[in-house]
């Protein structure tokens, strides 16, 4: 375990210098061999940086002056994770940071900060509570950001933010439907219940190797607010398409979640739409599986004129570049590297991009304007933005519930998204 607490600690160092997570984290699994020990790194790195803020303000209390060893702080910031967060026994966290913090003062450090942790537990959580940064753990700016455009609901928002995500899986509609796979699972011995209208949550993860029909497609892992876009983009039967496909765009498609659930709902003609070759490659792994057809094209969305062949299309998803700052609690390193300027650049990004795409959609054709963040400017502001540059020839069409007002905010069972449907009159 101290081996597995030394990487973690590297990853975090990595991440807070500008790597990315999903970059970073997979460098260090490969020099593990035991499935055991790289679950451990994935729960330490994932769960030390959604307590981010609480560790830090721990941390800072806890010493005397600033370290001069920036590895044994993030050893130490891991460690006190474990004290506080895991089931780990609390002598052995102790006995490996110590050992793996080094020799001399290092050592000698690291066991005074952790001891001192266990004996002042509750006057250090009383003092990361008065500090909003750390009672919640997210930046300050983030904090406030909430606090103005949710008033009533922006400590739900931050709670949900900071929960495990739920591991839930799309019932692909083309094998049988969401009861009957329960009833499969339930055999499996995996218990899970119902948490959407192809979505199943179950108790607890597990390798999707071991999920009844997962090699041939009878389920993909995707999460339950995700899945709504395939439903808004196509809410027609399978049946009532086989006759006249529409033609539709999935723009920016990779990794290919939405992708193969547009399929899997009717049979279109479909274009995956993405600007990285390599995560193109993951859209056609995805259909691969579900054994499904579309054309994938590298190019980018905002520039249609270097990939598109003229004809319009029926139905459009842009599902575009955003601050993800509705699914932070699966990509915890994102609230830590953004900075308040980059919401006006994803802002004035998502402009362009929209403008683009709306010259491809056919008349009385709809766009679903996706995003998985929780910030006004890039979901409300930018569909009001649009309507008024738009007045004579776009509307926007009422959606079901929960999603009345677009915006879906993170909760126990699902990430946080927003939808807005327009249609070209």
């Amino acid at each position: 375990m101290r081996r597995v607490q030394k990487l973690a600690a590297a990853v975090l160092e990595e991440v807070f210098d500008g790597a990315a997570l999903h970059q970073a984290l997979p460098r260090r699994l490969q020099q593990l061999d035991a499935p055991g020990e790289r679950g451990a790194l994935q729960d330490l790195v994932y769960g030390s940086l959604r307590q981010f803020g609480r560790l830090e303000a721990w941390l800072a209390a806890l010493l005397e002056r600033p370290l001069t060893d920036p590895q044994l702080g993030w050893l130490l910031r891991v460690a006190l994770y474990q004290l506080a967060y895991t089931r780990a026994p609390a002598h052995a966290v102790v006995h490996n940071a110590v050992s793996a913090a080094g020799q001399g003062w290092r050592r000698g450090l690291a066991n005074a900060v952790l001891r001192s942790f266990q004996r002042r537990r509750a006057e250090l959580d009383a003092l990361a509570d008065a500090q909003p940064a750390a009672r919640w753990s997210h930046p300050a700016w983030w904090i406030a950001r909430l606090q103005g455009e949710y008033p009533q609901r922006w400590q739900d928002v931050l709670e949900a933010s900071l929960l495990h995500p739920p591991f839930t899986l799309r019932v692909n509609c083309r094998h049988g439907d969401v009861a009957a796979y329960l009833q499969r699972l339930n055999e499996a011995g995996l218990p899970a219940h119902r948490t959407g209208p192809d979505a199943v949550t179950l108790e607890r993860a597990v390798p999707v190797s071991s999920l009844p029909g997962f090699d041939d497609g009878h389920v993909s892992v995707q999460d339950a607010g995700a899945q709504w876009a395939a439903r808004l983009l196509i809410p027609e039967p399978a049946e009532d398409l086989a006759a006249h496909p529409l033609r539709v765009l999935d723009a920016c498609a990779a990794p290919g979640g939405k992708t193969g659930h547009i399929l899997e709902r009717g049979d279109v003609e479909l274009t995956a739409l993405d600007v990285d070759a390599a995560r193109l490659a993951r859209v056609q792994e995805n259909l691969d599986r579900l054994r499904l057809h579309a054309m994938l094209i590298e190019g980018d969305a905002a520039r249609p004129d270097s990939w598109w062949d003229g004809r319009p299309f029926d139905r459009i998803l842009a599902d575009v570049p955003c601050s993800a700052s509705g699914v932070v609690r699966r990509n915890p390193d994102i609230k830590w590297l953004r900075r308040p300027e980059d919401i006006a650049q994803f802002s004035a990004q998502q402009a362009v991009m929209l403008e683009s795409l709306w010259r491809l959609l056919a008349p009385g054709g709809t766009l679903l304007y996706a995003t998985c963040s929780i910030f006004r400017e890039e979901n409300e502001g930018q569909v009001h933005a649009f309507l008024a540059r738009h007045a004579r020839d776009a509307e926007r069409r009422p959606l079901p519930d929960p999603l009345s007002d677009g915006q879906l905010l993170p909760a126990a069972e699902h990430d946080g998204f927003f939808y807005a449907l327009l249609r070209k009159t």
